[in-house]
């Protein structure tokens, strides 16, 4: 599949004309785990790949831990979910922007017993850890941050900022603020939030041809925590590239319906309760293990595994060491009694699905393909269950269950990149998952329709811009509430999310009242559909239209007249007695001198003026002051840099964790290493007993600090331990080392000075002109190098091997390098041009002009003489080309 996807991306993609190498990646944030692909046009790589981590897996679970002073993310963290439960934060994507109550509830459900309290300004939980307290926006923003590391580790230094995150669909605008709020925390640039079913879309439409016919395919997500079937279709249209006609593709969505209580966390649940009850039994006197949240943690970790092993095997066994009190806890469980603890799930998880149909008007054979994605769609009974409902054989799994919205959601990120784009694009409309409303409040308003409105419908395309006016003349507030009780997000306690307070109407109205208004004012308010599917309140500005008498230029002037009057008077004109203007923002009260005709001095009302009405529209710029509440409302400037600086203290204490952590290994190493190394034969011939003696005493007290001491030491003290090992075994190893390197520098040596003698005697036949002197100096050199090395090996083979040695490796190639640069010079001198001869033609032409010049006039005599006197002076071009020669060999020679 990877490969097919790389075939088809190598020849979809290319790079923009930009002046370095740029990536994005993408992001499925999903409640359990998360995924990072990248899509990179470096050399060398894959345009388009799943980003793995430091366990080189390919997905990584959504965890953050707090435990003995350091923050463990991802893998790190999963490491230690068992001993310590109630330090390892699961299931944050889920608990943004949520009201405490409803985090409670839902932690209380999942057996999560985290320390947390409600913030007093939004009412949103606060996790008490050991290195402080955190919101959920916070401890999502590590794990982004973590992620944009891995896109950036996997592009080998290409830096990735910008990036798509995926959203289930569900998801309202409160919670796909607070993401954004968790991206910014986390330094990404979100170029957009995607719909997860339309990373899907993408991601199987990239590599199809539609146009011999569209197509209805229904994608059927069951994640861990979620389910929702989303209807796409896929069609093609006629575009004009490059002045040819081609065919595009493109997908639009229809529809979406969810489940968001129901995954496959729910089916695990059943068996954590079904084993819990086990348990209790066995072990009677009244005990619960569910009051246990480690023997919790334990249970949940291995159920996940049965419920896995059910999905191939028709029974499974379980096992849980210490689950509780040091009892160990075996049992197994059959496929058959799975399906029966689950059975009320398996007609819940149809629901999406038939509703998608019943609300579209299609049957199920007007649809094309069901593609299954998700990993609990791979139980079998769920799948028997849409077999059964489809009345197929055969389910649709052409997609990666587990990349597919990634892989899809980076093609996205590809498109709307500046850096990189896509050569063929597969056309995309998404549409909101949820209808708006707007109503408007405020003095003398009426409860109308004018005042509250349905202003976006479901599914309407993604982004989107409108505005509606009011007639008004006082300050009001603007609310924005989703459509309906029937479509929610998780955990909303009211329809209303957001609140806004618009000023500046009131006054706007008064400053104008006195002024002839043409049209009762109005407030025009301007709205938003994001990309990334936020709904929201832009801008607002008053209309105030004015009809007054204004001087314009008179119509049928005399020529005179109107040529006097055109350098005095302004040249708008309009064939009716009523003119109109718009005057742009911050425009002021209207005292033009044009405005009142009494105003004007009478040298201006002459004849070549006349009174006309004009309407002139005023826009003036309403305040707009956010009065959200709760879990909805905006961070403050302060409130968001606080945050900021407890994640950056976090990434500092991190990057010196792990460089102490990397410094402490390698004095381990190092330690263990050198050891090894001063056993061996080789190093008794570079040092001495009590010298090698000395340095493994040395190694030893490091040791023992090391495993006493140095157990919680810093980076520095490491960096100490090491560089006072090195101080001694440096010299040690490096006598080692030459041991061996130094007679290949010899032997190099005394081959390359063999080469010289042949290369001169090519010179000698083959480059005669080469001036004998720079000859002899390369064998002067050469011989100064034989005699260097000569003297130092005779001076080596007195030295003991634990001395400093006579000479170096590296000194023989310094020496070599030289002597190479000096043949190098002579071998470039470039052979000379031959000397120019004097033509024989000047000469006949010379003495032909004198044969006329006797036989013309007096003048043109004169005439010729010059020209003589000119060739006679020719000969001394050829002196000039004797010692441009003799120049040009001295140049040689200089070189």
């Amino acid at each position: 599949m990877l490969f097919r996807i790389g075939i088809i991306l190598s020849l979809f993609l290319l790079l923009t004309p930009i002046p370095c190498q740029s990536a994005v990646s993408s992001i499925d944030l999903g409640s359990e785990w998360f995924k990072v692909a990248v899509v990179n046009l470096k050399p060398g790589q894959p345009p388009i790949s799943i980003a793995i981590n430091e366990m080189s897996k390919r997905k990584t679970p959504s965890l953050v831990a707090f435990h003995a002073g350091s923050r463990l993310i991802g893998e790190e963290a999963s490491g230690i979910v068992a001993r310590y439960p109630n330090k390892v934060y699961s299931h944050l994507r889920d608990l943004i922007s949520k009201t405490f109550p409803h985090v409670s509830k839902t932690l209380e459900s999942l057996y999560l017993s985290y320390d947390i309290s409600p913030e007093e300004s939004r009412n949103v939980a606060v996790f008490k850890t050991e290195n402080g307290d955190f919101t959920a926006e916070e401890l999502v923003a590590m794990l982004l941050k973590y992620a944009l590391g891995l896109a950036e580790a996997h592009t080998r230094g290409t830096p990735v900022k910008d990036a798509v995150v995926t959203v289930p669909p569900y998801m309202g605008v409160a919670e796909r603020k607070g993401l954004l709020v968790a991206a910014e925390l986390a330094g990404i640039n979100v170029l957009a939030l995607v719909n997860e079913h339309s990373g899907a879309a993408l991601q199987y439409g990239i590599d199809k041809d539609f146009s011999n016919g569209s197509r209805h395919v229904i994608f059927y997500d069951m994640g861990a925590g979620s389910t929702y079937a989303a209807l796409v279709y896929f069609s093609a249209y006629n575009t004009k590239e490059f002045g040819k006609t081609v065919s595009a593709n493109q997908f639009q969505v229809k529809d979406v319906r969810w489940d968001a209580e129901l995954g496959g966390e729910h089916m695990e649940l059943r068996l954590v309760e079904y084993f819990a009850d086990e348990f209790n039994k066995q072990l009677g006197n009244g005990v619960d293990i569910r009051k246990s949240p480690k023997a919790m943690a334990k249970l949940k970790k291995q159920v996940k595994r049965t419920k896995e092993i059910l999905s191939a095997n028709t029974a499974a066994p379980i096992s849980v060491e210490s689950i509780y009190d040091d009892r160990d806890f075996r049992s197994s469980i059959t496929r058959e009694k799975f399906e029966e603890l689950c059975e009320d799930l398996w007609e819940k998880a149809l629901v999406p699905l038939k509703e998608v149909l019943i609300h579209s008007g299609l049957k199920v054979e007007d649809i094309y393909a069901v593609e299954l994605i998700g990993g609990a769609t791979r139980v079998p009974k769920l799948q028997a269950k849409l077999q059964e409902f489809l009345g197929r054989k055969e389910l649709d799994r052409h997609l990666d269950s587990d990349e597919a919205i990634a892989l899809g959601a980076s093609l996205h990120a590809a498109n709307i990149s500046d850096g990189i784009k896509l050569n063929r694009k597969l056309g995309m409309i998404d549409g909101s998952p949820y209808g708006y409303v707007i109503e408007v409040d405020g003095p003398d308003l009426p409860k109308d329709e004018s005042t509250k409105q349905l202003i976006i419908p479901r599914m309407k395309k993604l982004p989107s811009k409108m505005f509606r006016s009011i007639v008004h003349n006082k300050d009001f507030e603007v609310s924005l509430a989703y459509e309906s009780d029937d479509f929610l997000p998780p955990g909303t306690p009211s329809l209303t999310f957001a609140q806004y307070a618009v000023s500046g109407l009131a006054d706007a109205s008064e400053k104008y009242a006195s002024r002839n208004l043409s049209a009762p004012i109005k407030a025009n308010l301007h709205f938003s559909l994001s990309r990334s599917g936020i709904f929201s309140l832009d801008r607002a500005d008053a209309v105030i239209e004015i009809t007054e008498w204004v001087e314009v230029p008179r119509k049928n002037l005399t020529v005179d007249n109107s040529t006097s009057a055109s350098t005095n008077t302004s040249t708008e004109s309009s064939p009716s007695n009523t003119e109109e203007s718009s005057e742009k923002l911050n425009a002021d009260d209207g005292n033009s001198n044009n405005s009142d005709p009494s105003a004007n001095d009478s040298s201006t009302t002459s004849l070549s003026t006349e009174k006309k009405l004009k309407k002139r529209t005023f826009r003036v710029p309403l305040k707009i002051d956010e009065k959200t509440a709760g879990p909805g409302a905006s961070l403050s400037k302060e409130s968001f840099n606080e945050a900021k600086s407890k994640l950056e203290a976090l990434d500092k204490k991190d990057e010196e964790r792990r460089r102490t952590a990397e410094l402490k290994n390698s004095l381990e190493g190092y330690i263990y290493d050198t050891r090894d190394k001063l056993e061996s034969e080789d190093f008794a011939k570079i040092s001495t007993s009590q010298e090698r003696q000395s340095f493994i005493e040395k190694l030893d007290e490091v040791q023992e600090w090391l495993y006493t001491d140095g157990e919680d030491a810093s980076a520095t003290q490491f960096q100490k331990r090491l560089d006072e090992l090195k101080a001694i075994g440096d010299p040690i190893f490096f006598r080692h080392n030459e041991l061996t390197a130094r007679p290949a520098a010899s032997d190099h040596a005394r081959k390359y000075l063999n080469e010289v003698q042949q290369i001169v005697r090519g010179w000698e036949t083959n480059k005669s002109w080469l001036p004998k002197g720079r000859i002899d100096e390369v064998l002067k050199e050469a011989e100064k190098v034989k005699n260097w090395l000569n003297q130092k090996e005779a001076e080596q083979k007195d030295t003991p091997g634990f001395n400093k040695p006579a000479f170096t490796s590296e000194e023989v190639y310094e020496k070599v390098l030289d002597l190479q640069d000096k043949v190098t010079k002579v071998n470039r001198i470039p052979k000379p041009k031959p000397k120019i001869e004097k033509p024989m033609k000047n000469e006949t032409e010379s003495s032909g002009e004198k044969a006329d010049a006797a036989n013309s006039s007096s003048e043109e005599g004169a005439s010729q003489k010059e020209q003589t006197t000119s060739d006679a002076e020719k000969p001394s071009t050829d002196g000039k080309a004797d010692a441009q020669s003799k120049d040009h060999e001295s140049d040689h020679d200089e070189l």
